[in-house]
């Protein structure tokens, strides 16, 4: 079972904070966390699955501000998939064209967050926060293409998704129960 856990660098604290605690009780019901390395959004997912499996993707060595977590992570240019992930990438962008080998490199990660490495594998849902409520920057780009699979997003900007997501929560650890 895996979820992406994933946002914008500008997620406000006490956002951040809503998903260091729902990253907990994920990795305590068994949940893998994907998430993109990134500081804000991406950083409070890792920090709450600490001691939970994680599966962290980045563009390149030393995207993470912490070696240890660095270390870890799965580069995605690292990967066999990692073509095949920027041919999907590039269905999914708005314009993809204008987009500098970083940011396809970026984008190849974000793919991997829904996908998973083996890009067969898509999360069962997304928490995330973008400063719109929609899709919006880096992170619209995995929004778009979870949406195009059908996989749910709890975009915790709107306040309705983050009741719901404390909610599905509590029903998820009562079915465990």
């Amino acid at each position: 079972m895996t979820y992406a856990g994933i946002g914008s660098r500008e997620t406000p604290p006490d956002v951040c904070e809503d998903m260091r605690l729902a990253a907990r009780r994920l990795g305590q019901l068994g949940y893998t966390l994907r998430s993109g390395g990134a500081a804000g959004a991406d950083e409070a997912f890792r920090l709450g699955s600490a001691g939970y499996p994680q599966q962290i993707f980045t563009p390149w060595r030393g995207f993470i501000r912490d070696p240890a977590a660095d270390a870890a992570a799965i580069v995605v240019t690292e990967c066999d998939t990692y073509h095949d992930a920027l041919r999907i990438a590039e269905k999914f962008h708005p314009n993809w064209s204008a987009c500098s080998p970083g940011a396809r490199k970026l984008h190849a990660r974000n793919v991997m967050q829904i996908l998973g490495k083996d890009l067969c594998t898509p999360s069962q849902f997304v928490i995330c926060w973008t400063k719109t409520g929609g899709p919006y920057g880096g992170t619209g780009q995995a929004l778009r293409l979870a949406a195009g699979l059908g996989v749910p997003v709890w975009n915790l900007k709107l306040p309705q998704r983050r009741q719901a997501l404390a909610a599905m929560l509590a029903n998820l650890e009562a079915l465990r129960a």
